[in-house]
């Protein structure tokens, strides 16, 4: 890990952690898009589209390789794809279907009520909790009054996530419960505990409408369709 000491500044820190994490999808992105299942993200998908209006705008934020675009567009709605890394907006632009991509992070979105729905996918994960609810109000900000947003939460076993900080706190690196390093140059993931996001979420007037949970591969996905409140 690129820093260590007790000494060391958090925001420092997340900012390397971001960067690496930036890095890694930068260098992965050609081969991202078969990297892991989807079963419930594509049901979810369905059902965010349901509530949007024939010829709609989502935003898709982060859009990745832009997996979801021909979904989204073969089902008579446009899109609009936002991530912090250039390696995956030029997979999502060789895909030709977007109206408009952007090159920004989920902290720096400032989009006004352009969308009529949102879907932020295997993304909060990278989120640090002092940036949760920065991020939530973006989005919420971005979908018009009355718009939904699909949001996935990745979840892991409480051992992982106790194994994680005794070896982060060891260490001397500022990480609180629920981050997770994995790696020793990117990766960098945050867990919340389920209360704390709802709190989250209620305070960004985000109401969840319905929810599943999947283990597909090793992966925990908790699935959320938000509505606003």
């Amino acid at each position: 890990m690129a820093t260590e000491g007790v000494n060391v500044d958090r925001s420092t820190w997340l900012a390397e952690r971001q960067a690496a994490v930036i890095a890694t999808y930068d260098d992965e992105a050609a081969g991202y898009a078969d990297e892991y299942p989807r079963t419930s993200h594509v049901r979810f998908v369905d059902r965010l589209l349901e509530t949007c209006p024939p010829g709609g705008l989502v935003l898709d934020a982060p859009c990745g390789t832009g997996w979801y675009f021909t979904r989204i567009v073969e089902a008579g709605r446009r899109v609009i794809g936002v991530d912090q890394s250039t390696g995956m907006l030029r997979e999502a632009a060789a895909r030709g279907l977007a109206d408009e991509l952007v090159h920004l992070d989920l902290q720096h979105l400032a989009l006004d009520a352009i969308a009529d729905a949102s879907m932020t996918v295997d993304a909060m994960e990278n989120i640090p909790p002092e940036d949760w609810p920065l991020v939530l109000a973006n989005l919420r900000r971005a979908v018009k009054p009355g718009g939904h947003h699909y949001m996935t939460i990745e979840e892991v076993d409480e051992a992982e996530i106790d194994t994680a900080i005794a070896e982060l706190s060891a260490a001397g690196v500022p990480a609180v419960r629920g981050e997770v390093i994995e790696g020793d140059v990117a990766g960098y993931h945050f867990y919340p505990a389920r209360d704390q996001v709802e709190r989250w979420l209620d305070d960004a007037g985000l109401r969840i409408e319905d929810e599943t949970f999947d283990q597909e591969d090793g992966w925990g996905y908790r699935h959320l369709l938000l509505g606003q409140r």
